[in-house]
């Protein structure tokens, strides 16, 4: 049963296009995740289910309800922690959880017990009574958590919830929302770190140009690519044309599938290899062609690979291309009007 429904979903930001006719369904009780680039349209895509903005076009539905038509009954659904962590410095951790729950309409005795468990869920005890404004980031976004888990929703939105957090505090949240999904609750999260959606997700959709373009389990995605990756370098190429050539002849060997070349590695070439005789034989072509090898690596498919046979480039390329042609502050000022 799906518990999120989203069908061609359209969002632009004037000449920019968010989304443009995105659809997805989350299951109910799995943990979902969304893996982008930074402007893919993934935080746009949060917020519209989240009911702070609404799509151009298109339909959202969260437990069968018209998350356009009735935005306040799917509000007590959801948990919604943003990327960007918002909280009073003067109010004590516990203090801002108290004002949370007020703002639920919970009871206080209840409000009280919830908070206490959340305390130790997040292990947040010996700073909890703390003002905010001494928090580190990683308690910040633990409280901010636990402010979004308050009221017990069915489904928990994380819009990128470890971004720039230590290990030790991202792995803390690892675990807290492993046992959130284990006990029932329904977990979307978004995020560009592709091991973060490897470790944690029982499905995910790749999302590029605002569209869904891949989706499914993570294993069930590395395993349609058919073969082992193999990144292979000769020399460090002086423009694009180059590499292409080098492409060319790699794409000749029997066996050799799916080649891109790799611009964030110095016009690299990535591809994919049937079997073990394919790499030595591959080796053999190029000593014909006097391409000395410089560097190859073969191993097994990984999400990053999935997202190169899904776009044409890796997560990195992308986040480069992203990075030199948005003005981040610029979209974010849009995103909020």
């Amino acid at each position: 049963m799906a518990l999120i429904e989203l069908h061609n979903l359209s969002k632009r930001y004037g000449p920019v296009e968010a989304l443009g006719g995105l659809s997805l369904k989350v299951p109910q009780g799995c943990l979902f995740g969304l893996l982008g680039p930074n402007g893919a349209g993934k935080t746009t895509t949060l917020r519209i289910l989240a009911t702070l903005l609404a799509p151009d076009t298109g339909t959202v539905r969260v437990g069968g309800v018209d998350a356009l038509a009735e935005p306040r009954a799917v509000r007590e659904l959801l948990g919604y922690v943003a990327q960007e962590v918002a909280i009073d410095k003067i109010l004590t951790g516990r203090e801002l959880l108290q004002l949370q729950g007020d703002l639920y309409h919970m009871v206080s005795a209840e409000r009280d017990r919830r908070i206490a468990e959340l305390v130790g869920l997040l292990a947040m005890e010996s700073w909890i009574d703390r003002r905010c404004g001494s928090y580190s980031g990683g308690m910040r976004r633990r409280l901010d958590l636990a402010s979004g888990l308050l009221h017990r929703p069915a489904l928990l939105v994380l819009d990128e919830p470890t971004v720039g957090l230590d290990i030790e505090s991202r792995g803390a949240i690892w675990q807290v929302l492993r046992q959130l999904r284990d006990q029932g609750t329904t977990v979307l999260l978004s995020s560009h770190y592709l091991e973060e959606i490897d470790a944690l997700a029982d499905r995910l959709a790749i999302i590029e140009g605002g569209r869904v373009i891949a989706e499914g389990a993570p294993a069930e995605l590395k395993a349609a690519l058919g073969g082992d990756r193999v990144t292979l370098r000769v020399r460090e190429f002086s423009d694009e044309q180059e590499a292409l050539k080098l492409k060319a002849l790699v794409q000749d060997c029997q066996g050799v599938r799916q080649v891109v070349v790799n611009r964030a590695q110095g016009f690299s070439l990535n591809f994919v290899v049937e079997n073990e005789g394919v790499v030595e034989a591959l080796r053999r072509q190029l000593a014909e062609a006097q391409w000395p090898v410089f560097a190859l690596a073969q191993s097994r498919p990984s999400l990053d690979d999935v997202y190169l046979q899904a776009t044409g480039r890796t997560l990195m390329d992308a986040e480069l291309e992203v990075a030199g042609s948005r003005d981040p502050k610029a979209e974010r000022k849009q995103a909020m009007r």
